[in-house]
């Protein structure tokens, strides 16, 4: 109840002001000087609304562009999906290209995630077979048995002509 004794004694003494300021005869100059005023005001009010107006138009602008903006990145993001999605099939095909173009290779030490690294595991392969292929052939060259029958005696390789003739008697049990 108070409150609304101090707003009606409020509203009293704007009352009271008006009709004191109605009282009060205004100069000419007065006059002037609140009409420049005035008008000062209104050229502010304009401008304000002015900016205020470029404003909600510069917003629409920025929203119209972050609206845009999310469906270009929701379509950017449904493409990188199908991207990944046919490069992992691509990637996929190639592994299975590079097993059956490497037979030598046993198909488990060729793998990988991407062409590269498919690459470098056939290229590991390879390199492993090659070093194994060595070192059978190595083991093998030394355990050679010769074909045929075993050699008797000595050798006639490097012999002079005499030489040769003196193996020949001695195989025929006659005496050099």
């Amino acid at each position: 109840m108070a409150e609304a004794n101090n707003q009606e004694d409020q509203g009293n003494k704007e009352v009271q002001d008006d009709q004191a300021n109605q009282d009060k005869v205004s100069t000419p100059e007065e006059l002037e000087a609140m009409k420049a005023q005035l008008d000062e005001e209104q050229k502010a009010k304009a401008t304000l609304e002015e900016a205020m107006a470029q404003k909600d138009a510069r917003l629409a602008e920025l929203e119209t562009a972050l609206s845009e903006a999310k469906q270009g990145g929701e379509a950017s993001a449904a493409e990188l999906a199908s991207a990944k999605e046919a490069r992992d099939q691509a990637v996929s095909k190639y592994l299975g290209m590079a097993k059956a173009s490497n037979p030598q290779v046993p198909g488990d030490m060729i793998s990988g995630e991407t062409i590269e690294e498919i690459d470098a595991s056939v290229d590991k392969g390879k390199g492993l077979v090659s070093a194994v292929k060595k070192t059978l052939e190595s083991e093998a060259a030394a355990a050679k048995v010769p074909a045929g029958a075993p050699t008797r005696g000595e050798t006639t390789e490097g012999m002079t002509n005499k030489e040769l003739i003196a193996a020949g008697l001695r195989q025929k049990g006659g005496t050099s």
